[in-house]
């Protein structure tokens, strides 16, 4: 049986969603079943996601476009690709699938922002995805969910039977881990200005991660003086100039260090690094950097919302994302008690450890096989 995957949507520079792009077809890969594998791919997202030699994956290259054009040539030229290489089953890994597709099809949803936070996307995604993830979710055979809030969310807010919709968490890349080499550590830390000590955030810098809330509470410590430094890692989204334009309000510009968009080879010694890790995120449908961090044995501050506390469970401090001296506060108390900051950071890798790439491939074949009319 051929299962098509679609990962044409992998950005050059992948964050969350890519990442799950590159990871299950990496583990779909090495995973023994009774599948072969057709995986659609750019010319770089192919070079990115580098599979071993396998007899089991073959590849099909897509034309090099831009996101927009993406979205269209989905739709109009793609599904006779996808005809030509007579599959049996289509999984599109990033929410959309194309209106002329035939055949069994099984679509990944990441979160349901575009329903529930519109305003925090650009005009042409608040009107393009909202249509294509109800066209999805009505024709696709199945739908496979990041976390058991995602899951909700959409059977909620697509009104889907709960049936047709399965939960299958993600995982955490083994070189997420507790770093004791000390030379490598040394080496990032010069080669990004790091400081001694620092508090981290990572992630795409625009509204819906909340930076600015994180600013704020930053600030307010700061006030109260707790000098650490503040460095955020991460690429920049939409609206990212009112992040900016806050940190020069509150005189903040010598305090905060932005590093930009960094290799995920390098991040790993960089969470290792940090003497605290905060994520004050409105919304995630799965919440990659936390997941990191406590891999990495970080002391983690994020948010008690969506799909977080199912995911750090008591490895981690849990706020509302909103609450600026909730936030304040949180951060003070880890900062002041080394006890607290030891305790964190003994229970982030253990677990961390429940959240394996195997796991998420072996429950993704489950699917296949149910839709595929095969034993499970």
């Amino acid at each position: 049986m051929k299962i098509g995957i679609d990962a044409t949507a992998l950005p050059p520079q992948p964050v969350g969603a890519g990442n799950y792009i590159i990871q299950l077809i990496r583990s779909l890969a090495i995973l023994e079943s009774e599948f072969e594998f057709v995986v659609f791919a750019q010319p770089d997202g192919r070079q990115q996601i580098n599979t071993p030699e396998s007899s089991r994956i073959h590849w099909v290259e897509t034309p090099s476009i831009n996101p927009g054009l993406r979205l269209i040539w989905e739709q109009t030229l793609f599904p006779r690709l996808i005809r030509q290489s007579s599959i049996d089953l289509y999984h599109s890994l990033h929410y959309t699938r194309p209106y002329l597709l035939s055949g069994p099809s099984v679509v990944t949803f990441h979160d349901m922002t575009f329903f529930l936070y519109p305003h925090l996307h650009t005009r042409v995604k608040r009107i393009f995805f909202p249509m294509a993830i109800r066209f999805s979710a009505r024709t696709a055979q199945a739908l496979i969910a990041d976390s058991e809030s995602t899951r909700q969310d959409a059977i909620r807010i697509l009104q889907i039977p709960p049936d047709k919709i399965v939960a299958v968490q993600l995982g955490v890349d083994p070189k997420f881990r507790v770093i004791d080499d000390s030379l490598a550590l040394e080496r990032v830390r010069r080669e990004y200005k790091l400081p001694e000590r620092f508090m981290l955030y990572v992630g795409l810098v625009e509204p819906r991660k909340n930076v600015p809330i994180l600013i704020r509470a930053y600030k307010n410590l700061v006030d109260q003086g707790i000098a650490i430094p503040l460095v955020v890692v991460g690429r920049f989204g939409w609206m990212y100039s009112e992040v900016f334009d806050q940190i020069e309000k509150l005189g903040l510009q010598e305090r905060v260090q932005f590093t930009g968009y960094v290799p995920s080879d390098d991040l790993p010694n960089i969470y290792n690094l940090a003497s605290l890790f905060v994520y004050p995120t409105r919304y995630e449908g799965f919440g990659f950097p936390a997941l990191e961090a406590m891999a990495c044995g970080v002391p983690l501050i994020t948010s008690a919302v969506s799909s977080l506390p199912e995911l750090v469970g008591d490895a981690g401090i849990l706020v509302l994302p909103d609450d600026v001296d909730e936030l304040t506060q949180a951060i003070g108390s880890v900062l002041r008690n080394p006890d607290l900051q030891a305790e964190l950071a003994r229970k982030g890798p253990i677990q961390a450890a429940e959240f394996t790439w195997e796991r998420t491939a072996e429950q993704t074949l489950q699917v296949y096989r149910r839709v595929l009319g095969m034993q499970v």
